[in-house]
This record gives C-alpha cells, sequence and structure tokens, in this order.
C-alpha cells in the first residue's frame, strides 16, 4: 500500500529548468510529487522533518557493472585489453548464479548508499535474470540488459552463437521490459566492437529500433583498441555504428575517449548519446574524454562509475567531482562547472534513459526519486554555492536518506531493501571459500 509523505523543511534542488532553489516542503501521494512549496499542510500524509537537509533530484548512472562488483581489488594496473583479457572476461565466465547475484547485491546496496537511483547496467552473457530480480527486489530504477559476446578471442564460458544470444536477450526482453510499471526496462548490450560480430552488431541495433528500447555498448575507450577497430573495419569505432545503420538516439556509448571533429559531428546529427566514465578511463589509463567539446556541440552526456575493478567503487560524488577536474587543465579552470556536472547526473541521465518527463528533477507530477544530503558538515561548509558544495565537497556519507518511487530504500543511514550486513558477511564467507 502507497504512503503519502509531506516532506518538511529541507534546502530543495530541484534541477528543474528555471534552476530553482528554496528552502519549503514536498509532498509525495504514491510513487509522485503532487505539491512544491514554501509551506505545505497536510492531514493525510506522514510528516518527515528534513530540516537540516539538502534534497536532491535522485543521482542517475548510466553506464555501469554489476556484474563485476565482486571483483573489487582484483584487476589494478592494467590497460583495457589486458585487464579483460587477463582478469575481467575469466572472472566473469566463472560466475555462477549464486556468485552473480552476491555481487548484484553488494554493487546496489553501495549505488543506493550514495544516492544513485537509478542506473543502466550491462550485464553478464549468462543468468542474466538473477540481476532483474535483484534489481526488483532492491527498489532500484534500472535499464538493463545481458552482455552480447559471440566474435574473437574469448574464454569459452562467455562466447555465443550468434544467433542463440539474440534469442535469450528477446526472451528477456519479453520478461523483464516495463516490468512493476516501467521502473525496469530492458536495453539490448553488445559489449564492443572487438567481442561481436558484424551480423550481432547490426542485428541487435535493428531489433532495438523496432522495440523501441536502448543500444548500450562501449564505444573508443581505448587508443589501442580504436586502432584494431579501424584496421578491422576501415572507419572509427565511433563512425562503425553508422556504417550498420544503428546510429540513432537510442544508441548510448560509453566512453567515447578517442574521437575526432567527423565522429563528434556524428554525434551531434544522430543525437546518440555518451556515458562518461571519468574515474574508469583514469584508472586504466585509457585517456580523457573531449567532455567539454561535447557539451559545446549540444551532445547529450552523462555520467556512470563503471565496473568496480576498474574505478575501484561506485560513488557518483567521485564521478562528479573528476568529471569537473580533469578537464580543466587543458580547457581551462572556467570548464566543466558545478551546475553543469549536476545536471550530468541528474537530468542529462533522465534524458540519456528517456525518462525525462518521470525523473531527473523535482517537479510536480514526477517519480519521488529522492536525496537527502546533511548540510552541515565540517568537510562541506560553508554552502553559499550550493552546486560547488554537492560536487566537489560532499562525501557519499552524507548520504543520510534516499526514497525511490516514493519509497524509503535508505531511512537514517540504514539499507531497508538490501540486508547490507548479511551481503557483507556472505563477501567474506565467499572468498574464504573460494576465488575467482
Amino acid at each position: 500500500m502507497s504512503t503519502n509523505f509531506l516532506i518538511k523543511n529541507p534546502l530543495i534542488v530541484t534541477m528543474n529548468a528555471q534552476s530553482t532553489i528554496f528552502k519549503g516542503d514536498l509532498l509525495i501521494a504514491g510513487k509522485r510529487i503532487v505539491q512544491m512549496a514554501e509551506h505545505i499542510e497536510s492531514d493525510e500524509a506522514q510528516s518527515f522533518d528534513a530540516s537540516g537537509y539538502i534534497v536532491t533530484p535522485g543521482f542517475i548512472q548510466t553506464h555501469v557493472h554489476l556484474c563485476q562488483a565482486l571483483f573489487r581489488n582484483l584487476a589494478d594496473d592494467l590497460s583495457l585489453l589486458d585487464w579483460l583479457r587477463k582478469k575481467i572476461w575469466p572472472y566473469e565466465a566463472a560466475h555462477t548464479a549464486e556468485s552473480l547475484r552476491l555481487s548484484a547485491r553488494l554493487g546496489l546496496a553501495e549505488l543506493i548508499r550514495s544516492g544513485t537511483t537509478t542506473i543502466m547496467d550491462m550485464g553478464t552473457v549468462h543468468h542474466e535474470d538473477v540481476i532483474f530480480e535483484e534489481l526488483a527486489r532492491s527498489g532500484m530504477r534500472a535499464v538493463a540488459g545481458k552482455t552480447m559476446m559471440d566474435f574473437g578471442d574469448l574464454p569459452p564460458g562467455l562466447k555465443e552463437k550468434t544467433e542463440l544470444s539474440i534469442e535469450e536477450s528477446l526472451r528477456l526482453l519479453d520478461k523483464w521490459h516495463n516490468f512493476d510499471k516501467g521502473r525496469l526496462k530492458y536495453a539490448f548490450a553488445p559489449r564492443f566492437a572487438l567481442s561481436c560480430s558484424d551480423t550481432l552488431l547490426r542485428e541487435t541495433g535493428k531489433l532495438a529500433r523496432e522495440k523501441g528500447v536502448l543500444y548500450h555498448t562501449h564505444a573508443a575507450e581505448n587508443k589501442t583498441e580504436s586502432e584494431i577497430i579501424r584496421q578491422r573495419f576501415g572507419v572509427s569505432n565511433i563512425r562503425l555504428f553508422d556504417s550498420f545503420g544503428v546510429a540513432d538516439e537510442n544508441l548510448c556509448l560509453a566512453h567515447c575517449v578517442w574521437s575526432d571533429a567527423e565522429d563528434r559531428q556524428l554525434l551531434k546529427e544522430r543525437r546518440i548519446k555518451v556515458l562518461h566514465c571519468p574515474s574508469a578511463n583514469l584508472k586504466l589509463g585509457s585517456g580523457i574524454a573531449p567532455i567539454p567539446d561535447y557539451l559545446a556541440q549540444g551532445i547529450t552526456v552523462s555520467l556512470g562509475a563503471d565496473g568496480a575493478p576498474c574505478n575501484n567503487n561506485l560513488d557518483i560524488f567521485n564521478e562528479m567531482r573528476l568529471a569537473a577536474l580533469i578537464q580543466k587543465p587543458k580547457y581551462g579552470p572556467h570548464a566543466m562547472p558545478a551546475k553543469t556536472v549536476l545536471k550530468m547526473a541528474t537530468v542529462k541521465g533522465a534524458q540519456t534513459l528517456g525518462m525525462q518527463q518521470e525523473t531527473g528533477s523535482l517537479e510536480i507530477g514526477k517519480r519521488a526519486d529522492l536525496v537527502f544530503i546533511k548540510n552541515s558538515q565540517v568537510h562541506s561548509i560553508p554552502y553559499e554555492n550550493v552546486y560547488s558544495k554537492l560536487v566537489y565537497s560532499t562525501h557519499s556519507g552524507d548520504v543520510h536518506h534516499v526514497m525511490i518511487d516514493g519509497r524509503w530504500v535508505l531511512r537514517d543511514n540504514r539499507l531497508l531493501t538490501i540486508d547490507e550486513a548479511e551481503v557483507i558477511r556472505e563477501v567474506e564467507t565467499y572468498y574464504t571459500k573460494q576465488k575467482f
């Protein structure tokens, strides 16, 4: 049964088109915000005193790998292709349904704790139902899809037959797309061009268009990867999708570190979305994506932590801070203002996922996805510029409460949909018995 809540007295950072910030109240009925004002009275809602908190829209991460949370701290000091071949692919091939479930729960607990309420997840080849089951239990809003891999020198446990990969993806789409009135959605997720056949890349793009779902993949992450793709196909990694007829507004490309002017024009013209993962790009030595250039051309850019082994955490505050800082030595200190970066973690994430009418900002009629951030902390006051405070000086530990769809998922620093102590205990037990 839905409960109505009256949120009293926080500083509300709406992220709406007018960038409204005010101290006041929010009234939530069921899953949606129904009123916002300086003062609201209601006899039918549970009152929650949020004095001393900043309330923001739930944060949105558009590129994560829940299947990799269990591999945290196991794959350091490697470049992308060695990282995949020597560590990540063998680890993913070794996943059982049980280990994948534990990895997903571990990742989701961390994401919620840092105020992330919506994700786009790239799963692994097998047991994708497990990830959807854990997403459903957690309360997280998500777009997710099984990884598709049918080409190249891959571990036997990951290499698929093209037709079977497509068949399983369609089964998952039929089962999970629009689950819980749209809280969970499906996306086709061919991993990247070096692990996918021409047929798989082309056919999944065709199916994504027919089914009206997103096409989520990696592109132009690493210089060596980009050079190999150019040698194989004769075009850049980003233009490759145009050659296959799949370069459209459904296409979501993680990274896009290595691009040229022609690539950027294509991204702009076809309204392709860029999923920026600054921590992962730095840790793997991949480079720094030219985000200010993308933004200057009106390309939609959002943020993601990527996977725990190339980060090594899933904290949106780390991603926001890095996204702002790493561009300044090249583009100047004026590049990437805090407000711009906060938009990437909220409204631009919603636009990337086609959810801008539902989430990404605090507005009447939108979903009640709220993050409550403790305001007066020694590491983050004074806060004359609230955007600066949120991007540069806030920690994930400052998040005390989180609501998704009008439901508490974190309250008083305690996870309500995931047993955090149990997850920690199970991970520790797992590594005493078996290691990847």
